[in-house]
């Protein structure tokens, strides 16, 4: 699974990271995680407000901080979907 945290660095960003590795941490789940700084790739996803978090080019989250047990809650359904 590759998850993308963008944004351009700042505390919500490199807060949503943590919780983003917490999370897999915690679901012991394999991820490629990357963080994206760069405002013209941030764009390409379609995303306008930061920080926002990208699973296999998904948008999942925008705008907001998620918590990790929201981010375990929105990797465990994508999980039991199939599309991660």
């Amino acid at each position: 699974m590759k998850i993308k945290v963008l944004g351009p660095g700042c505390a919500k960003c490199r807060t949503t990271g943590k919780n983003v590795i917490e999370a897999c941490d915690q679901l012991e789940m394999a991820a490629d995680i990357s963080h994206v700084t760069d405002a013209m790739e941030i764009a390409s996803h379609g995303v306008i407000m930061t920080p926002a978090v990208v699973v296999n080019d998904r948008v999942v989250s925008s705008g907001t901080v998620p918590s990790v047990e929201g981010l375990k809650k929105t990797f465990d359904k994508l999980r039991q979907h199939g599309t991660m």
